[in-house]
C-alpha cells in the first residue's frame, strides 16, 4: 500500500486569516494521524503565509507521524531544517504571488546549488525529495544532484478534463515514475489530487507515496479531519507489488 502524506497548510491558512491560535495545525496533525496518515506535510514559505516556525517545532515534538517539510532551496530554510530535523525535506519552487506551488523545480537550471543543499541535509541524515514535473531531463538531474526521491507534480493530470489530455498526462507520469525507479529514486506524487482522480494513479506501482492537502482539508470542513483522512486512505488500495 502506498503511503499517504496529509498536508495541513490550509489549517494554518485559516488560523492566519483571523489571527490568534485557532484552528491549531498541531491538533489537526493529531487527528490526521488518527485517521491513518503516514506523514504530515507542511510548507514553510519564506513569506510565512500559513505555517510558522513554531508550528514546525511543536509538530516535531508532539506528533508521532513522520514530518515532511516542504521548503524553497534556500540557505535560511536549510538552516531551519537542520535545526528542526524533519523526517524528510521536499525542495519545491516558490514564488511570492502564487496561491499554491505552480510547476516543478527546474533541477537542470540549479544543479550545483541543489547538490550543495542536499549534501548539507544528508550530513544531518535528512532524506531529500525534489518536487518536479515528469520530464526525463529533470528526473535524470535529480539523480545527479543526489536526491533520494522525487515527487512528481500531478497538476497537469489533475487539471485535465478531456480524455486525450488525461491519457497523455497519465502516460507522462507512468514514464517518469519508471525512469525514476531505474535511477534508484523513490517516487512520490502530489498536487491537485482528489478523492476522485487519485484512483487512476494508484495503478502506477512505482509510486509509493501520495501527498494531498486541499482535497482532504476541504472534505474535513464537512465531515471532520479524521474521517476525511480515513476516506482518502481508503482510496489508495493495497497492491502486492509494493
Amino acid at each position: 500500500m502506498a503511503r499517504l502524506g496529509v498536508n495541513i497548510d490550509h489549517v494554518a491558512t485559516l488560523r492566519q486569516a483571523r489571527g490568534g491560535h485557532e484552528p491549531d495545525p498541531v491538533a489537526a496533525a493529531v487527528l490526521a494521524d488518527l485517521g491513518g496518515a503516514d506523514s504530515l506535510v507542511v510548507h514553510l514559505r519564506e513569506d510565512r503565509r500559513h505555517i510558522q516556525e513554531q508550528d514546525l517545532t511543536r509538530l516535531r515534538e508532539t506528533v508521532p507521524s513522520a514530518l515532511n517539510l516542504e521548503m524553497a532551496a534556500e540557505d535560511t530554510m536549510t538552516n531551519i531544517a537542520l535545526r528542526v530535523r524533519p523526517d524528510q525535506v521536499t525542495l519545491v519552487p516558490e514564488q511570492r504571488q502564487e496561491l499554491t506551488t505552480e510547476g516543478g523545480l527546474a533541477v537542470t537550471d540549479h544543479e550545483d546549488r541543489l547538490a550543495l543543499l542536499i549534501s548539507r541535509l544528508h550530513d544531518a541524515r535528512i532524506p531529500v525529495s525534489l518536487f518536479i514535473d515528469p520530464a526525463p531531463s529533470h528526473i535524470r538531474a535529480a539523480g545527479r544532484v543526489g536526491a533520494d526521491a522525487i515527487e512528481l507534480h500531478t497538476g497537469h493530470y489533475a487539471n485535465s478534463h478531456h480524455p486525450p489530455d488525461i491519457q497523455e498526462a497519465v502516460q507522462s507520469l507512468i514514464q517518469g515514475a519508471g525512469l525514476a525507479r531505474q535511477l534508484g529514486l523513490e517516487v512520490h506524487a502530489g498536487h491537485g489530487l482528489t478523492y476522485h482522480n487519485i484512483r487512476r494513479l494508484t495503478s502506477i506501482n512505482e509510486i509509493v507515496e501520495f501527498n494531498i492537502g486541499h482535497s482532504i482539508i476541504s472534505r474535513a470542513v464537512l465531515v471532520g479531519l479524521e474521517r476525511a483522512v480515513r476516506e482518502m486512505r481508503a482510496c489508495i488500495p493495497f497492491s502486492s507489488s509494493r
